[in-house]
């Protein structure tokens, strides 16, 4: 263990190594915090070799949350290499020193890692690409959206999103609509806010009918994204939701889209018994630039939630 230390004449890190070789784990471990504050490159070579080869779990994981900081080429490998360490809470911290990292040089350490046996590493691996938002992850990516695994799958579609990667708008149209992890669904569904024209409105319209109401609330969100008004006809009737939650999408959209046949529905709405329903409706109808407005605006300027009659002023505002 001390040949470790031939390699470096810094009278610091030879100070600290009677601790770092303690037999106590919490003694190694409070050494270990030291050794990297002192930031020099030399307590690299230690640390990385902590991380891998340290008999108790506490000391790699702290090794593990220490190299967060480095982005050197040998550093990330190891951090990598920790992500199949038997004891979850080194797999933990390695995972989130690699999403920390921001190289493109670190990028190309990690990707294959993409295709690693072990879920949790594929998991892992997706998300600090998709932290550093590397070109070539892409097509590991889109290879990834028909992973066995529903978590895989959802860190490669945070990827793609990330990445603004237009070519798997129909990859990510199709788990909008079929894949049957919910949450996939939900995921894929925003990612389709990186369309600017119409192709992707059938998808969003038969997402916002989703038996799960969190992808019909996404749903709701992406078609105002999207911007066309042919998705207008669609939240309408997303008005009458069975969740105030996608209500409140559809509201906002509305206004985003400035969809002027919603009028009477948001005027309705201005009525709702939740008050966040009933300041969103305020704000679109605001938008609409609609002078049909301004009566019900001005009946529900004693609304008694202060944010609602807040939302009033500024959308009357908007129309007189």
């Amino acid at each position: 263990m001390t040949s470790l230390f031939d390699v470096t004449d810094n009278d610091d890190i030879l100070a600290l190594q009677p601790r770092l070789t303690d037999e106590d784990p919490g003694v190694r471990r409070i050494a270990l915090i030291e050794l990297a504050d002192l930031e020099e490159p030399d307590g690299l070579l230690w640390l990385v070799n902590r991380l891998a080869e340290d008999p108790t779990e506490e000391v790699r994981a702290e090794a593990a949350r220490l190299l967060e900081a480095w982005e050197d080429e040998p550093v990330v490998e190891a951090l990598c290499q920790a992500l199949t360490d038997p004891a979850l809470a080194v797999q933990s911290a390695a995972a989130q020193s690699l999403s920390l990292l921001k190289s493109e040089a670190a990028g190309r350490v990690i990707l294959p890692w993409t295709g690693h046996a072990d879920i949790s590493v594929r998991i892992a691996a997706f998300r600090a690409l998709r932290e550093l938002r590397f070109p070539d992850a892409a097509a590991a990516a889109v290879g990834a959206l028909n992973d066995a695994d529903a978590a895989v799958r959802r860190e490669a579609v945070g990827v793609l999103g990330w990445l603004k990667q237009l070519d798997a708008l129909p990859a990510l149209a199709r788990l909008a609509s079929d894949d049957p992890d919910t949450e996939v669904r939900r995921a894929a569904t925003g990612a389709l806010g990186l369309a600017s024209d119409a192709l992707v409105l059938p998808s969003l319209r038969q997402a916002l009918q989703d038996n799960a109401w969190q992808v019909r609330e996404e749903a709701a969100t992406t078609l105002g994204k999207v911007g066309h008004a042919d998705a207008g006809p669609a939240l309408v009737e997303a008005l009458s939701d069975d969740y105030w939650q996608v209500r409140l999408r559809a509201t906002r959209s509305l206004g985003r889209l400035r969809y002027a046949p919603a009028l009477e529905a948001l005027i309705e709405t201005l009525g709702h018994r939740i008050s966040n329903l009933r300041k969103e409706a305020a704000l679109a109808l605001g938008e609409l630039n609609d002078k049909g407005a301004i009566a019900p605006l001005q009946a529900a300027q004693d609304d008694g939630d202060p944010e609602v009659r807040k939302a009033v002023r500024i959308a009357l505002s908007q129309l007189q």
